[in-house]
Parts: structure tokens; sequence; C-alpha cells
């Protein structure tokens, strides 16, 4: 009853700090698989997506106030999918791996935006592990590695000097923590949707797996912001 009457906040029109407020609570209950049984529902998950500007044909990153509401969402989703083969099903029907795709090409530039990207890739992540079927939907129709690898080549601040080979300037500083955490997030959702990738049939493919390599090699390359985040990393 709780979960129901912090989503029946929800889906009114509050005030932003109300909104992070409710969602900070549900993310503490939703970790909870009993909690989640009477509210995972196709109403609750849209709910959810609204906030987090996943269903928005609007530009959804328009307002930098409405960013916390967004990021706390998201982290309900993640939680909510993580621990409910309802909401993992209900996912597919409701197409949240294109949204999410979607949502994260729109931070591509943006500024502010690095823990909304890491958990939308987090959530992807979690998508891709958990339901087959919208893992083949990330690779077959959603460009997903192309999404996955431009994001974690932005992550990494990668610069280019050639086609296939990345500049290689050991004076530079270490990844910052979000941007190390987001590179993270990006390697683990591109192992799943690669996984079932060692069979390359078209020149599209060869080059996209070619400038993945070199993004990779990259990445070893790369320092965090401390030695355990650097292995973690790695």
């Amino acid at each position: 009853k709780l979960c129901e009457g912090i989503l029946n906040i929800l889906e009114k029109d509050t005030k932003t700090s109300c909104q992070v407020a409710c969602l900070e609570a549900l993310r503490i209950l939703s970790r909870d698989k009993k909690v989640l049984v009477p509210v995972t529902t196709k109403r609750n998950m849209q709910i959810l997506m609204k906030l987090a500007k996943l269903d928005t044909v609007e530009d959804p990153l328009e307002r930098v106030s409405e960013f916390p509401v967004i990021v706390e969402a998201l982290k309900c989703l993640c939680n909510i999918i993580f621990n409910s083969s309802v909401a993992q099903k209900l996912s597919l029907e409701l197409n949240l791996a294109a949204m999410l795709c979607n949502l994260l090409q729109e931070c591509k530039d943006r500024p502010l935006v690095d823990d909304i990207k890491c958990f939308d890739l987090r959530l992807l992540f979690l998508l891709s592990l958990l339901h087959t079927d919208i893992r083949a939907q990330l690779r077959q129709e959603l460009q997903g590695v192309q999404v996955l690898t431009q994001a974690l080549e932005s992550s990494l601040r990668v610069r280019w000097t050639e086609e296939y080979k990345a500049a290689e300037d050991r004076d530079r500083p270490p990844l910052s923590l979000q941007e190390t955490d987001c590179a993270i997030e990006a390697l683990k959702a591109l192992f799943n949707v690669t996984l079932d990738s060692w069979n390359v049939h078209s020149k599209n493919e060869s080059h996209q797996f070619r400038y993945m390599a070199a993004i990779l090699r990259h990445c070893l390359l790369t320092l965090g912001p401390t030695e355990e985040k650097t292995e973690e990393l790695h």
C-alpha cells in the first residue's frame, strides 16, 4: 500500500523536491521483492518512465532542475527490473530499451548529465542481462553496439589520430569517478549485446567491431580516479 500511495503521488504534477523524496523512498522499498509484487504493473512502470523522461518527444534534458528526478526514476527502474520478472517482461512490451537508447543519445555532448547517462547504461545492462529478447533487439533493431560504443568513447574522452587508432596521451589526467562509472556500465552492456557476435557478416559490422577494439585498447591505457576504479575499469 505504501508503494502504491507513493506512485499515486508521483502520477500527479507535484513539486520537484516532492518527486525526488518520493522516488528515494520508492527506491529503498523496491529492493524488497515481496513489496514489488502488487505494484509491478504496466501503469506504474509508465509513471516511472515518464518521470525518467523516456516517453517524451520533446527535449528530455531541457530543464536541469528536473535532472535529480530523472536520475532517481532511473534508479527505481533499475531496482524494479532487477528484482521482478514481471517488470522484465513489461520492459519489452513497453519498448523500454529503445527509449533508453534515445535518452542516451540525447546525453551526447551535454553538460551535467553523467548521472543520467550512468543509470541509463546500467538499466540497459540489466535489460540485456536478464532478457534475451531485449538483448537481440538491442543488437539487431536498435543499433545497440553503435550506441553503447559511442557512449563508451565519450566517457573515455577518446581522441582519434587515424580511423582505428586513438591518441596516446600519457600525460592526460585520470577519468573522473562519474566518467569511470559510465565507462564501466557501457562495457558491461556491450559485453551482453556482443555475447553472440563471434560471427561477423557485414562490412558495417566489421567496421563497428574494429572501431570498438580500438576504444577497448584505449580503455586499457586509461586511468581511473583511484587504483581500485582503474582495476574495475580494466
